[in-house]
């Protein structure tokens, strides 16, 4: 039971750090990833959609991400996602591809996604510090139930805590990481 306890507690921490790349692959740095369109929803069909469920979008230089459509009829639709989107970029529509050309990042714009990157890495420091506060109240119950020792609850609780400790130190290097990224001018 506490193994059990244990592995749901690591399993979901996993996908807090999931979760967080994700994150932090979205946010624009100065530089084209295709990434940044994932959170981006295009009416495809009735349904919303991610552009890269309806175009293939590349990055061919540094500061350009091209999105071509595999049908042209989708080109109005993604441009006004985009349009409507929080990226602020304006799309340069030729016909069969559509350009996105990423812009300098100013200081304060830099500034302002530090911010962000800092809060979504302490949500996430929270998410895991959540998730070690719900396995060590499970584990209390099984105590409480007199199904496991006092010893078995130790145990436990030490091998939650170096868990938590391992996911925090990843979520400080990611975070650190991007940071880094995002001041490369």
């Amino acid at each position: 039971m506490m193994k059990e306890i244990i592995s749901i507690a690591d399993e979901k921490m996993n996908k807090t750090i999931a979760v967080l790349k994700h994150e932090f692959a979205s946010l624009k740095a100065g530089r084209a990833n295709p990434t940044m369109l994932d959170r981006i929803r295009v009416d495809s069909y009735g349904s919303l959609v991610p552009v890269s469920q309806v175009a293939n979008v590349s990055s061919p230089e540094p500061r350009v991400l091209l999105i071509q459509p595999w049908d042209k009829a989708s080109m109005k639709e993604i441009e006004k996602a985009i349009l409507k989107s929080d990226l602020g970029l304006n799309p340069s529509n030729d016909g069969s591809a559509i350009r996105l050309m990423i812009p300098e990042l100013t200081e304060e714009t830099r500034k302002t996604l530090l911010k962000t990157v800092k809060k979504t890495g302490e949500e996430a420091k929270v998410a895991i510090r959540s998730i070690r506060r719900d396995a060590n109240d499970k584990i209390k119950v099984l105590k409480k139930n007199s199904e496991i020792t006092e010893d078995e609850v130790k145990k436990s609780e030490d091998i939650i805590q170096k868990e938590t400790d391992k996911f925090i130190k990843e979520i400080d290097k990611m975070t650190d990481a991007k940071e880094k990224d995002i001041m490369v001018v």
